[in-house]
């Protein structure tokens, strides 16, 4: 398994998500939100309504390349666009792994 996607288990199973859109439109007003994700398929509608609730509520955002199925299985609801992560280590993690990825990612194109 991926291991972003391990680390978005691990969050799910310490109850460390907010799933959705409206989900996590309301964490990040409560100050609760670390990170806002969007799927690489989400709307554009969706992508724009979570960097505007992360940028009004200073919330880290990010696009990842998971699909909403893939987000929805590890999360274990639905096919969201958008999920938040409530925990900063949990999302430093995400994003750390993320990064690590993707360097790899480059350093085999090359």
């Amino acid at each position: 398994m991926n291991r972003c996607l391990a680390m978005l288990g691990m969050a799910k199973k310490a109850g460390k998500l907010a799933v959705g859109g409206e989900a996590s439109a309301t964490a990040a007003r409560r100050g609760d939100a670390k990170l806002i994700i969007t799927a690489s398929d989400a709307s554009e509608a969706s992508v724009r309504r979570a960097k505007t609730n992360a940028e009004s509520n200073g919330v880290k955002y990010a696009a990842v390349p998971f699909t909403m199925f893939e987000l929805g299985t590890t999360a274990g609801r639905g096919s969201p666009g958008t999920i938040a992560f409530l925990d900063k280590g949990l999302a430093d993690g995400f994003m750390k792994r993320a990064a690590q990825a993707q360097d790899t990612k480059e350093s085999d194109a090359n």
